[in-house]
């Protein structure tokens, strides 16, 4: 019994030589808000990582620190009561170009995991970082990139500079619990996945501009991707694939998610903007898929979302922005519930000599304002073909109140419900160079005047109650 108790205790004792526990204050950290604090945090990174793994502890305070490398097999833990804060210095952020800046770098390593109920803040809302929309010298506030087995779970993201959360050519990457508030800057997306096998969960986002953004910036499709219980709120588009989209999207779901109000904008004035929009506070399509750079959209379902606070419910464009035209099909999108906030529909649209293909559209409900007219109703809708992909790309009106559908091929809509406050001179539907199209239990308010409730242009569909 007794070499049985030895043989367990050098067992243990084995088990845990490899790993190692470190507490920043152990090697001079300073938690008052003012120390910079990059070597002493890097250091103990460094210590665990040559050790064989382990964790290194920001325990309670404010610890300044410019960027640090999270190395394999090593946790950032961030105590409920800390605060890991950006300090503002530009220098302090290393990178040759804004795609390899960030505040917490996770690159080409393995096994690592951000942890803990504290909060890292990106100092995004300081004047050395207010470089306008699309200033380029600016960090991530968590930046992983070519890295696997990535593990990030309820921590609290705060006030990024750029982007708060950017997974570029990951495998394997799981996000859970964590909490994103971020409007101190322009282009403060949420979470934005350019990976492979990811599971996204239980997560709040609260964002100035795209909320969870799928692109696809290099060679690597981004597939294999689950997003689920979710609350999302954005001023720009809270569920959003591209504009990036050179290689495309592939095997994504996304379900069970709620899109809100973001909680304030400091950069979006849609109201004084666009036509139509009188809200102080909305985003701009609820579910935007885009493919505008060449890629692919293929096998993607998006499922029980409720959405309040957007200008325009579904947002489908294929075109042709920098690159050759791509393509757009098997899509399925069921079980949504929207408040839209402007004159401008759900869109589906190609470009001339491509179509959107193979999309179900099923069991939606939409509360729309109305109240367009007879002149917005015999509208001519420009191709735009090259322009930026997003709802008002054709204008701030549409000759549709529901749906406007062009270039498109074998597009079902089943069990849709419109419901207006307003009287609308438009149809409900606008079909344009659209082909075997179902549509199947549309109940839709008539159009005032002498509207059809589905205008046809160059198209065939079919009604089936």
């Amino acid at each position: 019994m007794k070499y049985s108790i030895i043989i367990l205790v050098l067992l243990f004792s084995s088990f845990n030589v490899s790993s190692k526990d470190i507490d920043v204050t152990k090697l001079g950290a300073v938690g008052d808000g003012k120390t910079d604090n990059t070597l002493t945090i890097q250091k103990a990174i460094d210590e665990c990582a040559a050790s064989g793994g382990g964790t290194v502890i920001i325990p309670t305070g404010v610890f300044v620190s410019g960027t640090i490398f999270l190395k394999s097999n090593v946790s950032l833990h961030v105590n409920r009561s800390a605060v890991l804060k950006g300090i503002t210095k530009l220098d302090s952020y290393p990178g040759a170009h804004f795609l390899e800046k960030g505040f917490i770098r996770v690159d080409r390593v393995e096994n690592v995991t951000i942890e803990g109920d504290g909060i890292i803040d990106g100092s995004g809302d300081q004047q050395i970082f207010q470089q306008g929309e699309g200033g380029n010298n600016r960090p991530y506030l968590v930046h992983v990139r070519k890295s696997k087995h990535v593990v990030i779970k309820d921590i609290n993201l705060r006030n990024g500079a750029f982007w708060t959360l950017r997974l570029f050519e990951n495998d394997d990457v799981r996000i859970d619990g964590i909490n994103i508030y971020s409007h101190g800057n322009w282009n403060n997306d949420g979470i934005d996945i350019d990976s492979k096998n990811v599971i996204i969960s239980n997560s709040r986002i609260d964002a100035d501009d795209d909320g969870i953004c799928f692109k696809s910036d290099g060679k690597q499709l981004c597939e294999n991707i689950t997003v689920t219980n979710c609350i999302i709120g954005s001023n720009c588009n809270p569920i959003k694939f591209g504009t990036a989209s050179h290689a495309g999207f592939k095997n994504i779901t996304v379900s069970n998610c709620v899109v809100q109000r973001a909680s304030e904008s400091r950069n979006w004035k849609w109201f004084k903007e666009i036509e139509g929009v009188t809200d102080s506070i909305t985003g701009i399509s609820g579910i935007a898929m885009e493919v505008v750079n060449g890629g692919i959209m293929d096998q993607i379902t998006i499922s029980n979302i409720s959405m309040v606070g957007i200008q325009t419910p579904i947002f489908l464009r294929l075109g042709s922005r920098n690159n050759p035209t791509g393509s757009l099909k098997n899509v399925l999108i069921s079980n949504v519930v929207a408040n839209s906030r402007s004159l401008i529909p759900s869109i589906i649209s190609a470009v001339p000599g491509f179509y959107i293909e193979n999309v179900i559209i099923r069991d939606v409900i939409v509360n729309g304002i109305g109240g367009g007219t007879v002149a917005q109703a015999n509208k001519k809708v420009p191709e735009n073909e090259k322009g930026y992909p997003e709802n008002r790309m054709f204008g701030n009106t549409l000759p549709a109140y529901g749906f406007y559908i062009r270039h498109a091929k074998n597009i079902s809509l089943d069990n849709i419900q419109f419901f207006l406050k307003k009287p609308d001179f438009r149809p409900a539907i606008v079909l344009d160079d659209a082909h075997k199209i179902i549509l199947r239990g549309i109940n839709a308010p008539n159009p005032g005047g002498n509207q059809n409730l589905v205008e046809n242009k160059n198209s065939d569909f079919k009604v089936i109650q």
